[in-house]
């Protein structure tokens, strides 16, 4: 096939895993006789840097153009001025609007080799694999807001529309798995909630009666991540509740730098990137773990370019190099040797042939 895919390496080690990205996707494409063609553009604090906006128009009008879009990071200390209105992370935001990606998908598998990596006793982490499905477009972050010298405010709110496009995206996903799906929200004090548990219900009872669906409050669902995370097979939950939870999953790896992300909406489209972060501390140094960045390619290939044989085979490939010894620092042992981030991604790129 032939795609045009958006790059958009932004600030910190963004632009260094998202060279790595390209290296793999690159390699996939010659070797199964694909032809991709990057366009780069500049997002967040780099855009700011450059012309003073986070989500230029050119960079707009590429991804609008494009089969799928890849995100390095953005942001960093040096665009955190609490009096100014302009923040790098309004180009992230901008660019999902414009996308219109509802969906976030955080898979979440456990590395047998790296689980000594985690802070999460090995003996939990038996067996776990799955898939957190957050709702990007709605609730407490987008609701209207208020403030002055004494209080301020933040308006919670969710369509049924919203409620009911998510649930069928985390259930289309929990079919094609262990047909397990758990809807977390807080319905003992939320009219939200309440309306999200009644939408759920509802949908997954007329559309998908093979799918089992188990409600869980968040606060619960928070400690059977840590206590249990083997018994989830697809989370779905609202904004606010799954950016929290993703970000504890994600330490069940043990290191940021391991998890991708993706997200999706109705056009096919996507927005694939790594979570970990812009990491500036690390930046410009060679050490940034790209593995989350090359599994983000991976979700790439599936989700907006159809190609699940080549996903596969990236993250098969990933899964050699882990249990061959390739470590970056993050995820090191003492006395294990310690890869850079071209040297990881060449592993890989070895692996893939």
């Amino acid at each position: 096939m032939d795609a045009l895919i958006t790059l958009l390496p932004g600030d910190g080690i963004g632009p260094e895993v998202t060279a790595a990205a390209r290296r793999v996707l690159e390699r996939i494409a010659g070797s199964r006789g694909h032809r991709f063609e990057f366009a780069e553009h500049l997002i967040g604090g780099a855009a700011m840097d450059a012309i003073g906006n986070p989500l230029p128009p050119d960079t707009v009008a590429s991804c609008r153009e494009s089969a799928a879009v890849f995100l390095g990071a953005v942001g960093g200390p040096k665009w955190a001025d609490p009096n100014t209105s302009i923040r790098p992370e309004q180009g992230l935001l901008g660019i999902r609007a414009e996308l219109e990606v509802f969906a976030n998908l955080r898979p979440v598998q456990i590395y047998p080799e790296l689980a000594d990596a985690s802070p999460i006793k090995s003996d939990r982490l038996r067996d776990v694999d799955l898939v957190v499905v957050r709702e990007l477009t709605g609730g407490i972050y987008f609701g209207e807001k208020s403030r002055d010298d004494t209080s301020a405010s933040d308006l919670c709110r969710y369509q049924r529309h919203e409620i009911e496009r998510i649930v069928r995206v985390a259930a289309g996903i929990a079919r094609q798995r262990r047909g397990a799906l758990c809807s977390v929200d807080k319905a003992n004090v939320l009219e939200t909630s309440r309306l999200w548990r009644d939408v759920a219900t509802r949908l997954i009872g007329s559309e998908f009666t093979d799918v089992s669906l188990e409600h869980m409050l968040v606060d619960a669902a928070a400690m059977h991540l840590i206590n249990r995370p083997a018994r989830f097979d697809v989370i779905v939950t609202e904004n606010m509740f799954g950016d929290i939870l993703t970000d504890e999953a994600s330490m069940l790896t043990g290191s940021l730098g391991m998890l991708p992300s993706a997200s999706i909406g109705d056009s096919g489209c996507g927005l694939f990137e790594p979570i970990h972060g812009s990491a500036p501390d690390i930046a410009g140094q060679g050490i940034a773990n790209p593995c989350g960045a090359i599994a983000s390619a991976a979700l790439m290939l599936r989700y907006s370019l159809r190609l699940a044989e080549e996903a596969g085979a990236v993250e098969a490939a990933l899964c050699r190099v882990i249990a061959a010894g390739g470590r970056t620092a993050d995820i090191a042992r003492p006395g294990e040797a310690v890869m850079t981030t071209a040297q990881m991604t060449d592993a890989v790129v070895a692996a893939l042939d």
